[in-house]
């Protein structure tokens, strides 16, 4: 089992929907949290990507001369970008980080951002590119001459030089929801990961995924992308849950609903009907709550509970396939410790912590017999 943390490179709060308990979100504060997830054990962190974060690759980069081992995880964004230009960007920053990059496929969702970036193509016609994008990117990985005519991308001639140390290349994790996402995704992906939906829907995606992947002769892992709040008991951590929206009012909320919904992605729309714009029934599976999506875009569910229930219900998704965890929580810097300290001895992990040393106060020079040692 493979867990990754996040970093907020569009702000980080103590409560959703408000300036109110407010980071700054700079550099500084990126690397505090990067440089947590590394020490606490985190095999990578996901960085987010669109016009309200800091471009993910430039920050990666900073971040890979600031951690050791930990990997990050970047969007290439087919239509937006050219695929023999990202499998450069792609081959650069796994050689300069020593192999620590994974790769994010976003097509987009959200219309009118896309068109501030230039792509004015359809739902299903993003993923005619991302397929395209995609067969051009991995053979050009893989150290191919690459002439390809497509509806969408035309290449003659492409060439890498200078090979990733991943190999055929970094591995790729993909999102998709729809029909035309998850027969892109079957044919392509190393990881298909999915919005924390109640682990019977998740069952159901994993499962057609599959199917679509045993008709192209291959076979996927599979990833599951939520919020945690984890407190030492069962209150506390519905307490925390109800702390980071006690600031939202029903014009924020009805406010965020409207710009969600004009997207036309399906894993989106998903997310929006576990709550249906509404608190009145966020709990929507066991531990898990549905707030954080009332007004934030893409991952909108969070495992609740003490660590054995939140462990349990990981554990629960893991049963169905799932063995990579992408998780975050507000804020980011205090919670990726909290989940660290708390969930982590309950999960059979493929990483564990860096160091050897006692953990914890040393009370009274209890343990220096052991240090001098």
């Amino acid at each position: 089992m493979e867990i990754l943390w996040f970093i907020p490179t569009h702000g980080d709060n103590r409560y959703l929907g408000t300036t109110k308990g407010g980071r700054l979100a700079d550099f500084s504060y990126f690397r505090q949290v990067a440089q947590a997830a590394d020490r606490l054990g985190y095999t990578g962190v996901l960085i987010p990507t669109g016009r309200s974060c800091e471009d993910p690759w430039t920050l990666a980069s900073s971040l890979a001369a600031v951690t050791e081992r930990l990997k990050f995880l970047i969007a290439v964004r087919p239509g937006i970008m050219s695929p023999s230009v990202a499998a450069r960007m792609a081959s650069t920053v796994d050689r300069v980080s020593n192999g620590r990059l994974l790769i994010n496929v976003v097509a987009g969702g959200d219309p009118v951002e896309l068109a501030g970036d230039g792509l004015f193509l359809t739902h299903d016609e993003r993923y005619e590119i991302t397929d395209e994008f995609l067969t051009i990117w991995r053979k050009l990985l893989e150290g191919k001459e690459v002439d390809f005519t497509g509806k969408h991308v035309n290449i003659k001639g492409g060439k890498l030089l200078f090979p990733s140390v991943q190999q055929p290349y970094p591995p790729i994790y993909f999102g998709g929801s729809s029909p035309a996402g998850q027969a892109v995704a079957a044919k392509h992906t190393d990881v298909y990961l999915t919005w924390g939906e109640p682990p019977a829907q998740v069952e159901e995606k994993l499962n057609e995924v599959r199917r679509l992947a045993k008709q192209e002769g291959r076979s996927v892992r599979f990833g599951i992308r939520l919020h945690v709040i984890v407190r030492e008991t069962e209150e506390e951590a519905w307490q925390a849950a109800d702390r980071l929206i006690q600031y939202l009012d029903d014009d924020t909320i009805a406010a965020a609903q409207r710009t969600l919904a004009r997207q036309d992605s399906v894993g989106q729309q998903r997310m929006l009907g576990l709550h249906k714009g509404g608190r009145e029934a966020l709990t929507i599976s066991p531990n898990l709550w549905a707030g954080v999506g009332l007004v934030r875009g893409g991952a909108g569910t969070a495992l609740v509970g003490n660590p054995q229930q939140v462990a349990e219900r990981i554990k629960e998704y893991r049963d169905l396939g799932i063995d990579t965890f992408v998780l975050s929580g507000y804020p980011h810097l205090e919670e990726a410790y909290q989940f660290a300290e708390l969930v982590f001895p309950l999960l059979p992990l493929k990483h564990t912590a860096n160091g050897n040393h006692p953990v914890g106060e040393m009370i009274a020079n209890q343990y220096a017999p052991e240090v001098a040692k």
